[in-house]
């Protein structure tokens, strides 16, 4: 078991690792990007990436306050739900209404891998395989809608 400040020390250590594998990477529109802390450019919508000690996620996170809000985003998420999926290639879980680690109610888009943590240098490579080609086709996804989530703001 790790004390809080080594696995902090861990956590930081892996992102930084993976900031370095990402950055020749360009964005979709062929620009220069921060890919482990992605912005989204429209309030209360985010990609958010996490890598703990059992497991590492992948999610688009919706935390308007407003639940009329967050549903109208959900639900034009899901109105481009097949672009998603063919930008995705995969399946993913669709929560309307989730709750983080903070119990803040938000709606989520996320996919999940098990039995990697990022306190173990030996999973890194896995868990880097995981989510690099999943921020790079979010990316994607996003430069084509991204345009419709900026009139509903």
């Amino acid at each position: 078991m790790y004390s809080k400040e080594e696995a902090s020390k861990l956590r930081q250590q892996f992102w930084i690792t993976f900031g370095k594998y990402m950055k020749p990477i360009l964005s979709a529109e062929g620009l220069p990007i921060n890919w482990v802390n992605y912005k989204t450019g429209v309030k209360n919508v985010f990609f958010k990436m996490n890598a703990e000690q059992k497991y590492a996620t992948i999610s688009i996170a919706i935390t308007h306050a407003d639940f009329a809000t967050r549903t109208l985003f959900f639900e034009q998420f899901i109105a481009f739900k097949n672009l998603f999926n063919d930008a995705i290639n995969e399946q993913w879980e669709w929560e309307p209404n989730a709750v983080d680690e903070y119990g803040v109610t938000l709606s989520k888009i996320s996919k999940t891998i098990t039995h990697v943590t990022a306190f173990n240098q030996q999973d890194w490579p896995k868990i880097i395989s995981f989510l690099k080609p999943r921020i790079i086709a979010l990316d994607q996804f996003w430069t084509d809608v991204k345009p419709v989530f900026e009139d509903l703001g």
